[in-house]
């Protein structure tokens, strides 16, 4: 058997004398995992992600201000249909920002991305705390449309420049965790909205302009950002890339020391980036699409995408007060908003460590099973109201575990898979695509939800998003790989062939690499990518050896 195949699939007797020498040496983490740069790479996608709790706020707005604006005694008095146009509109713009902002990332960087982005968001904030100033109210209701429109744009554009940014400043140890940034961020804006809502009641005006003031501080939060070290090498900016590194690996500008696992690393990115850069220059998505590694999880993508939106999470989310109330609560459906929130949020928080303990495809599948079940019981509280007189607490339980279950997978886990399933010469593209594509399926359930309720009732509406969830466990289970673990490459290599690494043969890699780092024999993370690609042609040639055998 070949050295190289024998150090992943290797016995333990291969492995005895590593282990041996391991217990008298204590092990050293990578540069990328050290604590200064692990708190580098944590404190810049925090910064970065506030601009997404401002698009986690402006998905919120409907839910705290459509009391005020359908109220016949104030002057905004919307009707059921300007109302919904008003909730979904932003939905209608997320996906032509999700499109957009792929050219842009791209083009122009994953910071000035970002920067942009956030101007966007206080355009359309300042938008709707000026509409109350027009004279008429046709005008007012017509700059009302625009600004959740601009605020759209802003939602759709917001997520995959800092997911693209999280994956590329990370070591695979630790993508999961910051890329999962995003949902706390988004989770955070909801809340503080939800919060708002219920303090500052019938205040649009202030809410927004609070909106637009935070809006601002996210754009100043980016400025301090460096650019991705990937980005920079991929526009040929070899130095800035240096430079760029050097900060997300914990080591000071000045410093002149030569770190060989360092030089690996940076020689590892512009080798993947020269590649990226070849192929940009010679085929646009379009044309990228016809290769396996682009159009299947393209596809896999858009099918996640289409049963999170169609689910009932975006219904819960942006109407959770007028939820609650159809539902049957009788409590005050602010606090109920309050409640979804506070359990969005604190589940989030601990989707990192269930991710990496569990992995991808069980969290999911738990997801989506719970979400069948939570919404389920709020149908069948609908149809026989006798369950609500025993079980008054019933309605809210299930809406609350509804949301809890979702962010364990269905809500959380295409944000995340976005950012590792597609080639870094397509990823900026084909992140835009596939958002334009889910953003667009949130448009279409938040405009027609509140007709399709009027038709069918609440109770069957409910079921409907429970059957939605069903299909989407059994999408889970045949479509969606696991990807903990993984190296990206390892993730474009399975597209392309259609070959899983299997939990087992990762665990195996990753204890024989524990005791290489160890015994220091193994010196860089990213040598392992390397590996990988010799790995891979090692199964191909055993492969086409064994079929020449059997022929």
């Amino acid at each position: 058997m070949n050295s190289e195949l024998a150090k992943i699939e290797g016995s333990t007797l291969a492995l005895s004398p590593l282990i041996t020498k391991a217990l008298k040496k204590k092990p050293t983490k990578p540069l990328g995992e050290r604590k200064k740069a692990v708190r580098r790479q944590e404190l810049m996608v925090l910064l970065g992600n506030t601009c997404v709790v401002a698009s986690g706020m402006s998905v919120a707005l409907p839910s705290v201000s459509l009391g005020q604006l359908t109220s016949k005694d104030d002057i905004y008095q919307l009707s059921t249909e300007e109302s919904s146009w008003f909730a979904s509109i932003n939905s209608m713009a997320c996906p032509f920002g999700g499109l957009i902002v792929g050219y842009l990332m791209d083009h122009f960087g994953r910071k000035k991305t970002m920067l942009l982005t956030n101007v966007v968001g206080v355009i359309g904030s300042a938008l709707l705390a000026t509409a109350p100033y027009q004279t008429s109210r046709d005008a007012l209701f017509i700059q009302m449309l625009i600004g959740r429109f601009v605020s759209g744009l802003m939602m759709g554009a917001a997520l995959s420049p800092i997911g693209s940014y999280a994956a590329e400043i990370s070591l695979p140890l630790m993508r999961g965790r910051l890329i999962l940034g995003s949902s706390i961020a988004i989770a955070t804006g909801i809340l503080l909205m939800y919060v708002l809502g219920f303090l500052i009641r019938d205040q649009f005006q202030l809410v927004c302009l609070i909106s637009a003031i935070y809006q601002f501080i996210a754009f100043c939060c980016v400025l301090p950002m460096p650019e991705s070290p990937s980005w920079l090498m991929q526009k040929g900016l070899v130095e800035k890339a240096r430079k760029s590194l050097k900060y997300f690996r914990g080591l000071s500008e000045n410093d002149k020391t030569t770190y060989d696992e360092f030089e690996k690393e940076l020689a590892m990115i512009k080798k993947n980036s020269d590649q990226s850069r070849e192929a940009a220059e010679s085929e646009s998505l379009l044309q990228a699409i016809r290769s396996p590694e682009v159009h299947k999880p393209l596809i896999m993508m858009m099918g996640f995408f289409f049963f999170q939106q169609f689910s009932g999470i975006v219904i819960v989310i942006v109407f959770a007060a007028q939820v609650a109330t159809s539902a049957g609560v009788s409590a005050d459906p602010m606090l109920v908003a309050i409640f979804v929130g506070v359990a969005r949020i604190t589940t989030t928080f601990f989707m990192g460590t269930i991710f990496e303990r569990w992995g991808r495809r069980p969290a999911g599948m738990l997801s989506a099973t719970g979400m069948t079940v939570a919404m389920f019981l709020l149908a069948a509280n609908g149809w026989w109201p006798v369950i609500g007189e025993y079980l008054p607490l019933l309605p809210i339980i299930c809406i609350v575990l509804h949301i809890v279950f979702s962010v364990l997978g269905m809500l959380t886990l295409p944000f995340l898979m976005i950012s590792e399933v597609f080639p870094q010469r397509v990823r900026g593209s084909a992140n835009g695509f596939t958002l334009f594509v889910g953003l667009a399926f949130s448009f279409s359930v938040v405009k027609v939800y509140p007709s399709v309720e009027a038709l069918i009732g609440t109770p069957n509406s409910f079921a409907g998003f429970a059957l939605i969830s069903l299909l989407g466990l059994v999408f889970i289970i045949f479509f969606v790989p696991e990807t903990k673990g993984r190296t990206l490459l390892e993730i474009e290599n399975y597209f392309r062939t259609g070959r899983r690494v299997t939990n087992a043969q990762v665990a195996r890699r990753d204890s024989q690499i524990a005791m290489e780092v160890a015994a220091g024999v193994y010196s860089s993370q990213y040598e392992l990518d390397e590996v990988i690609k010799r790995l891979s042609k090692l199964h191909e040639d055993c492969e086409a050896n064994e079929n020449d055998d059997l022929a």
